[in-house]
């Protein structure tokens, strides 16, 4: 089954989506602001990606400036961080058959299918 990790309020988000409805996939749409993931999940997904938790960051929001740059951080702390505060998860995330891929810029989700 195919899942984007959606925000409706981010517009990169809301393009991954729309290039997932264009390929007419059957996918499901996983609001994780609403339903934040485990550290379990979240650490599932960094593998998937094949990228350290610290890339699936995103540094320019509030809350990482105000709490967590510039310190030295294990790669649980980051997790933990992430699935405490899931602003903070870069955004959309596209998993599908043991594979996953952000999409910044949203055209690369094609590069799954």
């Amino acid at each position: 089954m195919i899942q984007i990790f959606h925000n409706p309020r981010c517009s990169k988000s809301r393009q991954g989506l729309q290039i997932l409805e264009a390929l007419n996939l059957d996918f499901e749409v996983v609001k994780y602001l609403d339903n934040p993931p485990s550290e379990k999940e979240l650490a599932h997904i960094i593998k998937l990606l094949n990228i350290s938790p610290i890339q699936l960051v995103r540094k320019g929001e509030a809350i990482w400036k105000e709490n967590y740059k510039g310190k030295d951080l294990s790669d649980s702390e980051i997790i933990s961080a992430m699935s405490q505060f899931p602003k903070l998860i870069e955004r959309p995330i596209v998993m599908t058959n043991g594979k996953a891929i952000i999409g910044r810029p949203p055209e690369q989700i094609k590069e799954l299918f």
